[in-house]
């Protein structure tokens, strides 16, 4: 049996959906039905292989109870009621009980770590992290005593910290690392021991605590291919065989066998072969001094090396989220296509502690966040990267923003833009999120600001206001049915600029949502990407024919 998550034409309400895939032509049976129901939070459990725990709103559409799910016979029971302030849910591993919520606090948007010794006792308060701060709950430990988390208290950066789950207490301090947070932990599954942690300024580095783990990893590093990072997608129950990847900047990512017991590879598959025939530009990882001194991590893949070509500047999403090294499609196509591609984890960005974070706070449009950006393309243009005069900021979600507010706020510096499914204004994004977005939205306010009372505010960092402002043509793809950022977003600043006289592009996708997941979709807005790139940077493109899956309308030409 084969479980996967599936939306309706991208409006984000997930269900978790099982079919067998030993019978030909089998029908997919819906795990958790119901219209505009959720399903998130998805635990599974060796010792239970049966059973699934699920996270639905389909008792309450802005909140989310869990339930354990029965996947062959399809059975959903409540297993743990949300009281309305939980946004997640943990399981203990040897029981498969629900002993773990985390709790936001809509006042204060402190999050708080709830865990109970049962399933019927009582909850109570492990750890609380302030606004500000940042922590998990890993694992329980095998003790009954104890457990692993991660937390930025009294810290910079977050560390791997084991912790008494009577009193809350930090027994040890594990591992941390000054320039960047803790990432994955690697347990024993039986014991709980730890055998591995990571961390990721700009590439994986590894800290091992297990020696014959440390050598199975230094093996298989040496079986693949240079300059690659390995990665373990899956392992047996008894460990003997793993399914070891092996992701690269300028390739795609290869799949070994590895027998732990011969120590030896034997290959799977490739994540896409037919990338095996081409030749990519590889990713190189850089250091970029903002203006005030702020040190960011950035990426940057080359469409020649001896020569400057056109920039475009891709903006990640989120804001807060970040950018990692690895093979990276859109950056490989650009550069096919005679363009350098820069990504940049401008402040604001999650990974580099609770410091770099918050530096974030209040600045988005004409503050840091976009200050960082600009200081991006111009370390671009001063290290002979870029040419000044054609440069391309190009994003999706906050990325689409920083576009919009790229183009009106610097609107010296970009030649054109690309917005995919960004919002124009802050205040009607925020008033239309989903309702189970609620209680994050006071930690939305505090770090965008307060759009919500601070009309004066909302209007300076809103490109809707400054439209008069932009100079360069700009192209928007937009989903008709994103969740997140409603078509209302695209559909303003694109009416502003044709009334203005601005030129503008706007593609609707009408089975679409929060970006575009349908391959007919895709290649549509991508063709029309590359053309529009082609008129105002000046590389090449292919001959455009729309696909015949396409749903692309044009609203400007109605």
């Amino acid at each position: 049996t084969i479980l996967y998550m599936q939306d309706f034409e991208g409006d984000e309400n997930f269900h978790l959906w099982a079919v067998d895939a030993t019978v030909a032509g089998a029908e997919p049976r819906d795990l958790t039905p119901g219209d505009s129901v959720k399903a998130q939070n998805i635990i599974s459990n060796k010792r239970f292989p049966d059973d699934i725990l699920v996270a639905t709103n389909q008792r309450d559409p802005k909140s989310f109870d869990m339930y354990r799910c029965n996947y062959k016979t399809g059975d959903l029971v409540l297993d743990a009621e949300n009281p309305g302030d939980v946004v997640g849910w943990g399981a203990e591993d040897f029981s498969f009980e629900v002993r773990e919520a985390v709790v936001r606090n809509q006042e204060d948007s402190s999050t708080t770590v709830r865990v109970r010794d049962n399933a019927s006792a009582e909850w109570r308060v492990l750890k609380t992290f302030p606004y500000g701060e940042k922590g998990s709950l890993v694992e329980f430990c095998a003790d009954g005593e104890s457990c692993l988390m991660t937390s930025s208290l009294e810290r910079d950066t977050s560390a791997l910290l084991k912790v008494d789950l009577t009193t809350g207490n930090v027994i040890e301090e594990i591992f941390s690392s000054e320039k960047c947070d803790v990432g994955s932990v690697v347990l024993d599954q039986d014991t709980k021991e730890i055998r591995a942690t990571s961390y990721n300024y700009a590439r994986t580095e590894r800290i091992f605590f297990d020696k014959d783990l440390e050598n199975d990893y230094q093996n298989l590093q040496s079986l693949g291919p240079k300059g690659s990072e390995v990665f373990i997608a899956s392992r047996t129950r008894d460990e003997k065989l793993w399914v070891a990847g092996y992701r690269r900047s300028d390739g795609p990512t290869e799949y070994f066998l590895y027998d732990q017991t011969k120590k030896t590879t034997s290959p799977l598959f490739v994540s896409n072969p037919k990338l095996l025939d081409y030749e990519f530009a590889p990713m190189e990882d850089v250091v970029i001094k903002a203006r005030d001194g702020l040190e960011l991590v950035g990426y940057l893949t080359r469409a020649r090396t001896n020569a400057k070509t056109p920039l475009i500047l891709m903006v990640h999403g989120g804001p807060w989220a970040r950018d990692y090294w690895g093979f990276n499609s859109k950056a490989q196509w650009f550069a096919n296509r005679g363009y350098a591609t820069l990504q940049v984890n401008f402040r604001g960005s999650t990974g580099y502690g609770k410091t770099f974070l918050h530096k974030g706070d209040k600045q988005w449009g004409v503050g840091d966040m976009q200050h960082d950006l600009t200081d991006a393309v111009k370390w671009a243009i001063d290290e002979g990267i870029a040419d000044k005069d054609n440069i391309c900021i190009y994003g999706g979600s906050y990325g689409g923003y920083a576009c919009l507010a790229g183009l009106t706020f610097t609107p010296d510096l970009y030649k054109c833009g690309v917005d995919i499914v960004g919002p124009s204004n802050i205040k009607t994004l925020l008033d239309s999120i989903p309702p189970y977005w609620g209680p994050l939205r006071s930690g939305m306010l505090l770090k965008i600001g307060d759009v919500d009372s601070d009309e004066e505010f909302n209007r300076k960092i809103s490109p809707l206001y400054h439209v008069e402002n932009i100079k360069s043509p700009l192209l928007i793809g937009h989903g008709a049915n994103d969740p997140r950022v409603k078509q209302a977003e695209a559909d303003q600043i694109a009416s502003s600029m044709k009334e203005k006289g601005i030129p503008v592009e706007y593609i609707l996708y009408s089975d679409e949502g929060h970006g575009f997941a349908r391959p007919d979709n895709r290649i549509d807005f991508n063709g029309r990407t590359e053309l529009f790139l082609a008129k105002h940077l000046g590389g090449r493109a292919e001959e455009f024919l729309k696909p015949d899956g396409s749903t692309a309308s044009f609203p400007l030409e109605k």
